[in-house]
């Protein structure tokens, strides 16, 4: 992708990802999942998720899978209403810049 990712986007798209999974979900998923929108390495996902959980966007749990305990994170309320304020954001965000793309009028 040519165009710069910067925080809070990168906030908004994990938030949408692991606000899918009622009962949370684990870093290497996440990963996956967020990699279908923009290219992402694990070691710049941590630092996002343990920002967001800082912030009380997210809680935390352990789970043991396979022998091995796995971490789970979960969106809380604030990481809900964080997550529909970045969604109305970007439908006007995107919009403008369809809206120029296409040579519509700016305001």
């Amino acid at each position: 992708m040519v165009f710069n990712t910067g925080a809070a986007l990168l906030d908004a798209i994990v938030l949408a990802v692991v606000s899918r999974e009622p009962q949370g979900t684990y870093g290497y998923k996440i990963t996956q999942e967020v990699r279908t929108a923009i290219e992402l390495s694990e070691s710049t996902l941590y630092p996002v998720l343990r920002r967001l959980q800082k912030d009380e966007c997210l809680d935390v749990y352990d789970m043991e899978f396979a022998g091995r305990n796995r971490r789970y994170y979960q969106v809380t309320e604030k990481g809900r209403r964080q997550l529909n304020l970045y969604e109305g954001e970007w439908r006007n965000y995107s919009a403008k810049i369809t809206n120029i793309f296409e040579g519509g009028k700016m305001e």
